[in-house]
């Protein structure tokens, strides 16, 4: 008899619309080193300012999409860069957007693994702990610490790619602990 291997979806969220963004390059490099029972899926949050009046049944498409992407996820890898020490603008929109309308957030009892970067060596712990105020406040499941803070993020990308591998190593440590999560708080998908 065959047996079915359940494979675990993750979502990655980049905070940087940026060509060249030094967040997606991580992201890629993750997806890559996943192992085979894993996929990750990466999504473009570039989606207009949140506007109560158009949500609902006038959400424009891309947040529709974004929403069922997160729904149908077991989890979600965010890396993001630091911005005068805090979160992006554009990864804020985009968690305002999935976390309305009030009481019917897509988000809610969803595991989040948050990853920072920066070029400063604290590596955007400031915006990480404003990122899990907010997952807390939307009823998102952070993982727990170590936090994954990457430092130096301008040297260790080459060509486009991330290339450290003690980081990368470290970050899939955490990947390990958000597919933990992820396999006893099993999505219900709608």
């Amino acid at each position: 008899m065959d047996h079915l291997v359940q494979t675990t979806r993750l979502l990655g969220l980049s905070g940087s619309l940026r060509n060249g963004s030094y967040s997606l390059a991580v992201l890629n490099a993750l997806q890559k080193r996943l192992q085979t029972s894993v996929s990750m899926e990466i999504c473009n949050l570039n989606m207009p300012l949140y506007n109560e009046d158009h949500d609902g049944l006038a959400a424009p498409e891309q947040v529709t999409a974004f929403r069922r992407s997160i729904i149908e996820s077991d989890g979600i890898v965010i890396v993001m860069p630091e911005y005068n020490h805090g979160i992006p603008g554009v990864l804020k929109n985009a968690l305002d957007w999935a976390s309305r309308p009030f009481g019917k957030s897509s988000l809610t009892g969803k595991p989040v693994l948050a990853i920072s970067i920066s070029p400063a060596f604290t590596g955007g712990v400031r915006a990480q702990a404003q990122l899990n105020e907010t997952l807390l406040a939307i009823q998102a499941v952070p993982v727990p610490a170590p936090q994954v803070v990457i430092g130096s993020i301008a040297s260790k990308i080459e060509d486009g790619l991330f290339v450290d591998e003690p980081s990368a190593n470290f970050a899939l440590g955490a990947i390990d602990r958000l597919l933990d999560r992820c396999r006893v708080m099993p999505t219900a998908y709608v």
